[in-house]
């Protein structure tokens, strides 16, 4: 029996759905592997693979709207409720460009396997490698983190196999231009695929190196077929590229590789292993599970929702996805794979909410290869987010777009009902988990205190309204993605636009205090938020606009999380009302970045029975799949990472939160979990820490790595607490 947690899952059958296949890859390639020994499928994607627009490429700029912004603020200021709905354009609503997969690498054994039995398929979260096995044969496949290259490998007696690469994929345009190439080598054999797209000099190739050891090889175009080997070894890449790919270049950077006689998986994965394997197993969870469901299948345990080992799996499944699809670019709303062509909201980077309530989890769960993602995606759009600034409103500084594909920051996602471009609160949403870095590491990234400062730039422009008490007024604004239930959606001091606004002036004061005095004095005129007739938080502190509470989206409580802005330390008073927002905000469509985005909340005003409500709201509401990834709606509706990727953040918030300067053990803790350990969390103070508890007590080892004094908060309150940096410290909070 395991006395700890699994840290992989497994299936008595292959995938019959793309949905369900094995997940892995490397932050630039994916690979979604199906498992089935008589047709393995598996589809390889990478982040670059987005469908080039169509039309007029000027409608992929921002609008030049900066001449009409006094007059749109004159109208709103004045009560035109109404006035933002013509600021725009006039351009339709244009979605990103849509990521899409690639093609499948396809093994057909023609005769089939005589054997069936003993069948099992297996991913393991430690290794990233998804395995089927069974009647003497197995097949390997991973994503190297150190060769950036797809490795299958096939072992087995007398392997018969036909192999080809195949662009047909749901969804896929009939009008592609697709070419095969197919040639003989001494290690066995080149496969080559280019997709190009229609109307389009853009293309997509694949090139697979398919290494054969005994037998015999011959082409059958489109690909080869091998008789009598003891293993195949495939080498997969793909690239996205103008004009025509150099194959053969390709071909030779693979065989590079090898570096064997007779060629080694073995080699290849101890190279990707310690990249893999260290970053994994930085923070754990163990939650006391029975033994016996602990050696479950996934698909059996999802069947039993309120599981402590299922919810092992899934918060161990969480941090492996987001590992895994996280390089290149920070995940998308499908991380890192689809199978399907028209990917539900273009598999887009949509940063009003879901990009960073998935990577929420990066500075405390130990992942800064996530963080460095989101800090290399920023970097290479800044200078679109300039665009948008001075386009939009006129402005120097940076303003961030809601959504982007990955090559484009640039804001040109809008409509009348959805005025994407009006939201000025992005640059400080995203840029709030790459200061949490820095605090959690202890030194300031020069890349984020230069964004930090054209954040502020934007501001010390834009922020030129008063009110009739002389304190500045943010518009338009906009608070994503929802309206007054009594005006238009472009509108008047958005909670989330005042806390952005406050948060980023403040932050860049904090890292530039050569111009501290002038951005904090800004801070300090803003006006402060608004406690409506409900007694709850009000989405828009402006008089006189009434809150709409059935939303997915809870923007207006920015400051509760990730802020610590609204705290019950701090701020009680806020707190109470951010808490009353919470209790009247309705589920609306029931969408799993709405139910965990409540739970983040929840967690931070110490209400552990809402935690668990919206947790469960999602662990029943079968969201996810039989390979863990979930889906964005109940009864795995549209695939969509959203609650795999969250479901760890909303754990860990739950039982530990930290800011600089104070600790908070077990603020929410979850009734139906009452024993277990929390190992290798991170600390924004600059301390490691792992907690055990039980119904008989808690206790927290503290490893330091800076000497500073902190706040202690318990359930019996607060003390302080000095730090030594190198001396553990070992806490023994008293129970509830």
């Amino acid at each position: 029996m395991s006395t700890e947690p699994v840290h992989g899952t497994w299936e008595p059958r292959p995938a019959a759905r793309w949905e369900d296949a094995f997940l892995t890859g490397n932050g630039h390639h994916g690979a979604l592997v199906s498992g089935d020994p008589d047709d393995d499928r598996t589809v390889v994607t990478h982040h670059t693979l987005v469908r080039p627009g169509e039309g007029d490429d000027g409608h992929r700029l921002p609008p030049r709207l900066a001449d009409r912004l006094p007059l749109l603020q004159d109208r709103l200021l004045s009560g035109d409720r109404e006035a933002a709905e013509g600021f725009t354009d006039g351009r339709p609503l244009r979605w990103v460009r849509a990521f899409h997969p690639a093609f499948q690498v396809r093994l057909r054994r023609p005769d089939g396997v005589p054997d069936p039995e003993g069948y099992r398929r297996t991913l393991d979260f430690s290794t990233g490698v998804a395995q089927a096995a069974g009647a003497g044969w197995t097949s390997r496949v991973f994503v190297s983190r150190a060769d950036d290259v797809i490795v299958q490998h096939v072992t087995g007696p007398g392997l018969t196999l036909d192999v080809s690469l195949d662009h047909r994929l749901p969804g896929a345009p009939t009008g592609l231009g697709v070419g095969h190439g197919a040639v003989l080598t001494p290690e066995g054999a080149l496969l080559s695929l280019r997709a190009r797209y229609p109307g389009s000099d853009l293309a997509c190739t694949g090139v697979t190196l398919v290494a054969v050891t005994g037998g015999r090889t011959a082409l059958a175009p489109p690909g080869v077929h091998i008789e009598g080997a003891r293993s195949v070894l495939l080498l997969t890449r793909v690239r996205r590229h103008t004009g025509e790919a150099d194959v053969v270049a390709e071909g030779r950077a693979l065989r590079e590789l090898l570096g064997e006689d007779p060629p080694s998986c073995d080699a290849l994965l101890d190279r990707h292993l310690p990249l893999h394997r260290t970053a994994y197993r930085r923070v754990t969870l163990d939650l006391a599970a029975d033994p016996g469901e602990r050696l479950l299948a996934g698909s059996e345990l999802l069947a039993r929702p309120r599981s402590a080992a299922l919810l092992e799996r899934l918060f161990a499944a969480g941090r492996y996805h987001l590992l895994s699809s996280s390089g290149l670019f920070p995940p998308r709303l499908t991380g890192l794979w689809t199978g399907d062509w028209d990917t539900a909201w273009s598999g887009a980077f949509t940063n009003d909410a879901n990009l960073n309530l998935q990577t929420a989890s990066a500075a405390a769960a130990a992942l800064p290869e996530v963080t460095e993602a989101l800090a290399s995606l920023i970097q290479r759009q800044l200078p679109d987010w300039r665009d948008n600034a001075r386009a939009v409103f006129g402005t120097r500084g940076v303003v961030a777009p809601a959504h982007s594909d990955g090559e484009s920051g640039h804001s040109y996602h809008f409509s009348r009902e959805y005025p994407l471009h009006l939201w000025t609160a992005g640059a400080d949403w995203l840029l709030k988990p790459l200061v949490d870095h820095d605090e959690t590491h202890g030194a300031r990234d020069p890349r984020t205190a230069a964004a930090l400062a054209e954040v502020a730039l934007f501001y010390e422009d834009f922020l030129t309204r008063t009110d009739s008490e002389g304190r500045l007024v943010v518009v338009p604004s906009y608070s994503p993605e929802n309206r007054p239930a009594n005006a238009s959606w472009g509108t008047v001091d958005a909670a989330m636009d005042l806390s952005a606004a406050r948060h980023a002036l403040l932050t860049a004061a904090a890292y530039h205090p050569e111009h501290a005095d002038r951005w904090r004095a800004l801070a300090d005129r803003l006006p402060p938020h608004r406690i409506n007739g409900d007694g709850a938080l009000a989405e828009w502190a402006r008089p006189g606009l009434e809150d709409s509470y059935d939303h997915r989206h809870l923007s207006h409580l920015y400051g509760v999380w990730p802020l610590d802005e609204i705290t019950p330390y701090d701020t009680p008073e806020l707190a109470a009302a951010a808490r009353r927002a919470l209790e009247l905000r309705g589920a609306e469509n029931d969408s799993a970045h709405g139910h965990l985005h409540h739970a983040l909340i929840a967690a931070r005003l110490r209400d552990g029975e809402r935690v668990a409500h919206a947790l469960g709201q999602v662990l029943d509401g079968d969201f996810f799949h039989a390979s863990l990834m979930s889906a964005h709606y109940p009864h795995r509706h549209v695939y969509n990472a959203d609650a795999a990727h969250t479901l760890p953040a909303v754990l860990i918030e739950a039982l530990v939160q930290s800011t600089p300067d104070r600790l908070v053990l077990l603020p929410a803790p979850l009734p139906a979990y009452p024993s277990g350990r929390l190992h290798g969390i991170r600390t924004r103070f600059g301390a490691t820490l792992d907690l055990t508890w039980s119904p008989d007590g808690a206790t927290a080892v503290l490893r330091p790595t800076r000497t500073h004094r902190i706040d202690l908060w318990t359930s019996a309150g607060a003390e302080p607490l000095d730090l030594v940096a190198g001396e553990d410290r070992v806490l023994t909070p008293k129970a509830r």
